[in-house]
């Protein structure tokens, strides 16, 4: 089964670049979305070409328009699909949605960033709080759970490109990248360096200066699986050449 995990920088956008000419070629069975900046109402040509490919679709868009919003696409309809996490700020800005199957659940994730200010670097940190605490009494109801979506977070050194000046840059400062490791040691496990620990693999690049081209990059995006999950999981691949976003989408593959 293949599980992908895309930041699309805006749905809309992303299909003005072949998104779903792409999709339909990787056939992936679930697709998790992030940023998608719309409602379902606004889409109504995107929606009918999604259920074109097979596809149920459940969106949780962001109160504000133009603005985060996540999303699920599968072809094996859920048992159920839960809409938010029930924390009121969070769920406002639409950034967790979870499906529930047969013997896993799968949630697309959007972290808040926090590069825009101080004030919204306290909502990250705000955010990472209450996420440890939702993800751990979820845990004791769904063992066998991914996490995708975009952390917004660089764990470690290599998955930046230039962790030195990048040392007080939002998304690779200490805090943020102890959470993760903090989270991680709680029984996720990164799906991605469970198969490779090279570096220069990354998720997220900026339009500036052509970083994308010199691969100056982030890796933002993970595939995080429980531990009860991990015989299970067959491969990851991190695809650069999809160009859609800013973002590149990441493919799970598990049993």
């Amino acid at each position: 089964m293949k599980i992908i995990s895309y930041n699309v920088n805006g749905i809309r956008a992303a299909s003005t670049k072949n998104f779903f000419g792409w999709l339909q070629a990787t056939n992936a069975e679930m697709v998790c979305l992030q940023e998608v900046k719309a409602m379902p109402s606004q889409i109504a040509e995107i929606i009918a070409l999604i259920e074109q490919l097979g596809y149920h679709h459940y969106w949780f868009p962001a109160e504000k328009k133009g603005y985060s919003g996540v999303a699920i696409l599968t072809k094996v309809k859920p048992n159920h699909v839960e809409y938010g996490c029930g924390e009121e700020w969070i769920d406002k800005e639409g950034r967790i949605l979870r499906a529930d199957f047969d013997d896993f659940s799968l949630m697309s994730l959007y972290m808040p960033s926090g590069s825009s200010g101080d004030e919204r670097q306290l909502k990250k940190y705000e955010f990472m709080r209450f996420f440890d605490g939702y993800i751990g009494e979820l845990r004791k109801e769904i063992p066998n759970l991914i996490v995708s979506g975009d952390y917004n977070i660089c764990h470690t050194s290599i998955d930046i490109h230039n962790p030195k000046s990048n040392a007080k840059s939002s998304g690779f400062l200490p805090e943020e990248r102890e959470w993760m490791q903090l989270f991680l040691d709680n029984g996720f496990i990164d799906a991605f360096r469970h198969f490779n620990k090279d570096s220069h693999h990354y998720t997220w690049w900026s339009y500036r200066a052509g970083a994308r081209g010199k691969n100056l990059g982030w890796r933002i995006d993970y595939h995080l699986a429980t531990r009860p999950m991990e015989s299970r999981l067959k491969n990851l691949r991190i695809l650069p050449d999809a160009i859609h976003s800013d973002h590149c989408p990441v493919l799970l593959e598990i049993e």
